[in-house]
Formats: structure tokens, C-alpha cells, sequence
């Protein structure tokens, strides 16, 4: 089983403060919107629109990182079980059959 990255935790929690700031800069800019103040509701959505650009490319990155992490980890167990059939090629053979005739069985029970 892979292990998690040990900033794992201050990662969920920047992005969770990422998205609090996101939710209350849009709640400001909806009460300014009710406003009607032109310059403020200006400072506003730049407000908004940056944090959320921060927010996506950093939601992006992390999704990419993710991904990599998952398919290096399937990656070695894959070269893990590829080397375990050359080392042991009769153990692998012997399970193999033994799985055949177990799903045998299970389908002629019908």
C-alpha cells in the first residue's frame, strides 16, 4: 500500500483555507453586487477571479500529482509482480491453474 506524502495534511488544510477565502471573497462580492458600488464591486470580482485562478491551478496541480503518484505506484507493483512469476514461473503456473479450475467449478455449477 502506497504511503501518503507526509505534507499531505498541510496540503488539505492550504487547500481548504483556499477555498474558505474563495467562498467569502464571493459572498462579499455578491452583498457588494446588491450595493451597486462600481469601484468596489471592480476590486471585488479581481478578487475573486485571482483566488479562484489560484485555487484551480493549484486543484490542478494537485489532481496531476495524484495522477502520477497512482500510476508510479501501479507501475512498481506491476514490475513487483512481473518479477515474482520470472523468480517463481512453476508457483505462478501452479496458481494459475489452481485459479482455472476453482472458476471451472463455479461455472459448471449453473
Amino acid at each position: 500500500m502506497a504511503k501518503r506524502p507526509s505534507n499531505y495534511s498541510a496540503q488539505s488544510e492550504q487547500l481548504k483555507e483556499d477555498l474558505r477565502q474563495l467562498s467569502d471573497t464571493v459572498e462579499e462580492l455578491v452583498n457588494a453586487t446588491a450595493q451597486d458600488a462600481s469601484s468596489e464591486m471592480s476590486d471585488l470580482r479581481a478578487r475573486a477571479e485571482r483566488r479562484l485562478k489560484d485555487t484551480r491551478a493549484r486543484l490542478e496541480a494537485r489532481g496531476e500529482k495524484i495522477y502520477h503518484d497512482t500510476r508510479d505506484t501501479l507501475s512498481s507493483q506491476a514490475d513487483c509482480c512481473d518479477r515474482y512469476v520470472h523468480e517463481n514461473p512453476w508457483t505462478s503456473i501452479g496458481l494459475g491453474a489452481a485459479a482455472g479450475v476453482v472458476v471451472g467449478l463455479l461455472l459448471g455449477r449453473k
